[in-house]
């Protein structure tokens, strides 16, 4: 009996000597993982980072418009602002064949069954309509442009001064009910086009 007790208790040693070595090795494939990416991008790894989290918080800033935020800003100026920030990888995908099956059921639901086409689809619809319609010159050339960025730029500081005045001063749009959340959002979008243009004129 003891010597079995012995065995099972060596085994589950093993066992955890090499899980945390296997963590052990994964900890340091991450590192390397990081460190490698940021000297392969430098700067620009840090801009698509950015421009990752800008496109995130617009499309969540949209969402909450859509559900329970319900602002009398202009939103509908995120769709334009998604469409300029949006990465390369996720453009090419909803601007391909899959966008084209989105807007087309789009398209079909909102023209011959308007009753069940929601209002919070309008938004997400009109982008997608945007992203597959929209001429080479600002699908290609706009887009990669610093004038897309400028744009962005525009959008941000439109939607934080609007919120600003809205919850009736900076301090206060923290208070506000999901006031955190949107203003941070607003924040983040801010913070992708001045950086991406401090780094253009460098």
């Amino acid at each position: 009996m003891g010597r079995m007790d012995y065995l099972a208790m060596k085994t589950d040693q093993d066992t955890a000597e090499l899980i945390n070595s296997d963590i052990n090795e994964l900890k340091i494939a991450a590192k390397n993982l990081i460190n490698h990416a940021a000297k392969l991008g430098g700067l620009g790894f840090g801009t698509s980072f950015l421009k990752w989290v800008a496109s995130f918080a617009a499309i969540y800033l949209l969402i909450l418009d859509r559900t329970n935020w319900r602002t009398n800003m202009l939103t509908s100026l995120l769709v334009p602002y998604i469409f300029f920030s949006l990465p390369s990888p996720l453009f090419n995908f909803f601007s391909g064949e899959v966008g084209k099956w989105i807007a087309f059921i789009a398209v079909v639901l909102r023209l011959f069954f308007p009753r069940h086409f929601p209002d919070w689809l309008e938004m997400p619809a009109s982008l997608i309509l945007l992203l597959v319609v929209s001429p080479r010159f600002f699908s290609h050339t706009l887009r990669d442009s610093w004038a897309g960025i400028v744009v962005c730029l525009i959008i941000g500081c439109y939607l934080l001064q609007e919120h600003i005045r809205a919850s009736d001063g900076f301090r206060n749009s923290f208070t506000r009910p999901h006031g955190i959340s949107n203003t941070v959002g607003i924040i983040l979008l801010l913070v992708y086009p001045v950086w991406a243009l401090v780094l253009y004129w460098i």
